[in-house]
């Protein structure tokens, strides 16, 4: 049997190490000898013997409010030994490797998979959160591992060395240590009496020292904790605390 589609850029690439990595750009390969964490149903295909345990219920559940979730959080722990595959609606895929000392706040709705070393907790984005639905809760991770992000088009990584504007539905990631807040970028004007408007009423601002990942698409909000609900409010600070201890 001949084909194109058997050269050699589709065929499964094969590594001795452990750990996630790039099958292409749009898909995920964990080869697995442990565990890992990844979202609910973005396993394409496996191969060896792997396990899938939802989350739901179990050690992460218990911390979240299910008056913040509304559809609970769509996590799953994957064990075992093999390859797994993973993406998300043919989403472009980005890895990341964090040490110890980095901390990365990112949109729940971002986040693929990621090594179950490290850990996160969902936080209020500062500044932002009562006037937007976007953005609302972020996940903050922190320790030493690889996490595989989700954008929409090949993004674009500011180094915030000068007061920085981003789109909320834009802004996937950015240094956790920076400051944010939300700024009026539509000036008001008789025309907005008239139900006019060019559509860019408000952005999040970013300041310090650090970068922003933006992507060139504006994606409803949506996390893994499902947590862009404008419904929930909170005053701020810390939701969930040692998220995966059980």
């Amino acid at each position: 049997m001949r084909s194109e589609l058997f050269s050699a850029e589709n065929l499964e690439k094969e590594s001795s190490q452990p750990g996630l990595r790039l099958q292409n750009s749009k898909l995920l390969k964990a080869e697995l000898n442990g565990e890992f964490l990844a979202r609910t149903g973005s396993m394409v295909a496996y191969q060896g013997q792997v396990q899938f345990e939802a989350l739901g219920s179990g050690g992460l559940g218990k911390f979240l409010k299910q008056k913040l979730t509304g559809e609970g959080v769509p996590l799953m722990r994957v064990r075992g030994q093999g390859d797994v595959f993973l993406a998300d609606r043919a989403s472009d895929i980005h890895l990341i490797d964090l040490e110890h000392g980095d901390a990365l706040s990112i949109n729940g709705a971002n986040v693929l998979a990621f090594d179950s070393t490290l850990k996160y907790d969902i936080k209020v984005v500062s500044g932002a959160g009562m006037m937007s639905n976007a953005g609302l809760f972020n996940c903050v991770f922190s320790g030493a591992g690889r996490i595989a992000v989700m954008t929409h088009g090949t993004p674009v990584v500011l180094n915030v060395d000068a007061p920085t504007y981003v789109d909320p539905q834009a802004a996937i990631a950015w240094s956790a240590g920076l400051q944010t807040g939300f700024h009026r970028a539509e000036q008001f004007s008789f025309g907005n009496l008239l139900g006019r408007s060019t559509g860019e009423r408000f952005t999040m601002s970013f300041s310090g020292q650090g970068f922003v990942i933006v992507q060139p698409s504006e994606e409803p909000p949506g996390g893994l904790a499902g947590a862009g609900n404008g419904s929930s409010k909170s005053s701020g600070g810390s939701i969930l605390e040692n998220l995966f201890d059980d």
